[in-house]
């Protein structure tokens, strides 16, 4: 069989019983729209996260966008975050009308580095949005210390890191609003989209809710702008059926991560370097190379799949240049040059993972003189 870059198929087969369970549980219920399925997947990833509050939503980006309304996120306003992650954070904030202050991101971890905040923040700063990458939470303590002392809420991106923990807490719960999101892919998936929101603010909870469903506070009583927000009830059940081995998921990414980073620790490439305090869910396992596009050449001749998040930092993007003020990010524009990703997914066996690896060293000597 082809080596699968996330094999979901796999993950599927060893759920299959429980997703067909839950889901005939909606179909002969019929409540597919806010059903008890909705509920109950809220109160599990709350007690999950250690959250208050959870208001699941119908995809990461809506979740994003929803919390930053709630925030009163508007034009003139400024949000910090980082340059360097999927567009969806981005772009939230641009079409709320505020401006993206995009700063530079450290070397280890690819996430924002707090040593450029304080440089940034104005009268017009209104929230800082850092984005925890590809499984590794950012250093959310400092970033929250440097926002008390401005009066900033904190948001975290956790959409690739949910079931990591800093400092002996999860992602999630380590910021004034946490976002995630259920695509597919992601350590926590559904089959379709959907997201989930996080706060222990019981007022921003009450918020995001009416917001999540056209701003009702009851129904036809609108209070404030909202949106259709609303996560499927199917998509819900399909979470909580893959939520019963989440946890053996979560141990088998550290497993498969530190192998990883064993196996390859004499090889001419970056492993993924994870801080002491912290754990890493590996929703990618990305390594540097500065000779990216002919290892994943090679790789691909060898059927070994690759992915580069992020070849194109958003301050280089045809739509969002032009929000840069020009300063310069160089930890960022040189991991969009050299970062790869190789297969990572909890059913990886390491008969399947040793494959890889041994391709990884073939393909590191066939251009080292290239």
């Amino acid at each position: 069989m082809a080596i699968q870059f996330v094999d979901l198929a796999l993950q599927y087969e060893a759920l299959k019983q429980p997703i067909a369970s839950r889901i005939q549980a909606v179909l002969s219920h019929g409540k597919y729209i806010m059903g008890p399925e909705v509920e109950e997947l809220e109160f599990r990833l709350a007690n999950f996260t250690g959250a208050t509050h959870c208001i699941t939503c119908s995809s990461g980006t809506e979740a994003l966008l929803i919390s930053l309304m709630a925030l009163g996120i508007g034009p003139g306003d400024e949000v910090i975050t980082t340059p360097f992650t999927f567009v969806a954070a981005v772009e939230m904030i641009v079409l709320l009308g505020a401006k993206p202050v995009m700063i530079d991101i450290q070397s280890s971890s690819f996430n924002l580095d707090p040593a450029g905040i304080e440089s940034v923040i104005n009268q017009r700063t209104k929230a800082i949005l850092p984005v925890s990458l590809f499984g590794q939470t950012a250093d959310m303590d400092e970033i929250s210390a440097i926002a008390a002392r401005h009066g900033l809420p904190v948001v975290e991106d956790a959409a690739q890191s949910l079931g990591s923990s800093y400092k002996g807490r999860q992602s999630g719960n380590l910021s004034t609003i946490a976002c995630t999101s259920f695509f597919p892919s992601k350590p926590l998936g559904c089959y379709g989209d959907g997201g989930a929101i996080f706060t222990s603010n019981n007022n921003l909870a009450n918020a995001m809710r009416e917001i999540r469903v056209h701003g009702q506070g009851s129904r036809y009583h609108h209070t404030r702008v909202g949106v259709g927000g609303r996560m499927d009830t199917l998509q819900c059940s399909v979470v909580l059926a893959k939520m019963e081995r989440f946890e053996w998921e979560i141990e088998q990414r550290k497993t498969l991560g530190n192998r990883y980073s064993n196996l390859l620790g004499d090889c001419k490439v970056i492993a993924p370097l994870i801080a002491t305090d912290r754990t890493s869910v590996y929703a990618q396992y990305t390594i540097r190379t500065q000779k990216r596009d002919a290892f994943a050449e090679v790789l691909r001749r060898q059927g070994i799949p690759t992915s580069v998040h992020y070849p194109t930092p958003i301050h280089r993007q045809p739509a969002y240049a032009g929000l840069h003020d020009g300063r310069r990010l160089q930890e960022t524009d040189k991991a969009s040059e050299e970062v790869i990703s190789l297969p990572m997914y909890p059913d990886m066996d390491f008969q399947t993972q040793d494959k890889i690896v041994l391709a990884v060293r073939q393909a590191l000597e066939e251009i080292k003189n290239k």
